[in-house]
């Protein structure tokens, strides 16, 4: 089965973070609509949709559990009550977030570490690790022809992704990895174009459930279950 879910954080459709970064990456997630993408200065728009392309794919977010096929024995109505009951019992919290570069990628992260989305990352890539199918032996093995350390070589076997726990670092992506001056521009835009958004914590008040019908295809999001809703 190709289809596939993922736990992210990601804000609330409508919000002003939500049309920023769904303009910005030509793409709703929330309702698959295309969407015209800003004009930035000496960049052409075709280098622009292909700097843009895997985020536009993924939707705009943070993860938290990457995406997985459903174990056997278990169906997406379960993964969904188990969603559901797990955001309920868990409080929301605030992060502060900036643009920075990631190895080259341009991002939204955390200004400051945040001790309560960590517990929420680490909860929930335990809690739903018996709803994740095995990855296969061609998937780990292009997994590990990333450079990984011997603890994400562990993880990667363990949970089927190799930056958890002590590795684990928010993000959320703006970008293709990037170089030189395409880099440089585009991380001075952003920064710039995100002022507004950064100036003020970002309230962390649901967790949201994207899935990929077919291999390839858009993530859409398709649930958002409020914390502390029980």
């Amino acid at each position: 089965m190709a289809h596939r879910y993922a736990l992210y954080l990601a804000p609330e459709p409508g919000s002003a973070l939500h049309a920023f970064a769904s303009a910005w990456l030509g793409r709703d997630a929330a309702t698959g609509a295309k969407l015209a993408q800003p004009r930035v200065a000496h960049v052409d728009s075709f280098t622009f949709k292909e700097v843009t392309a895997s985020p536009r794919r993924y939707g705009f977010h943070g993860t938290i559990k990457p995406p997985f096929r459903l174990a056997p024995g278990h169906t997406e109505d379960d993964l969904m009550a188990a969603a559901e009951r797990f955001a309920a019992a868990r409080a929301p919290f605030d992060i502060e977030l900036e643009v920075q570069s990631l190895r080259g990628f341009i991002a939204f992260l955390l200004r400051r570490p945040s001790v309560e989305l960590d517990a929420f990352a680490d909860a929930c890539v335990r809690d739903f690790e018996p709803f994740r199918a095995r990855l296969s032996e061609t998937e780990l093995e292009r997994r590990r022809r990333s450079p990984l350390s011997p603890r994400q070589l562990e993880h990667l076997d363990h949970w089927g992704y190799p930056y958890v726990f002590e590795d684990f670092v928010f993000h959320m992506t703006l970008t293709e990895r990037l170089a030189g001056n395409l880099h440089d521009r585009l991380l001075v835009d952003l920064c710039e174009r995100t002022r507004p958004l950064t100036s003020a914590p970002l309230r962390i008040d649901a967790l949201s459930v994207f899935e990929e019908p077919e291999r390839g295809a858009p993530f859409r999001l398709t649930a958002r279950f409020p914390l502390g809703a029980r």
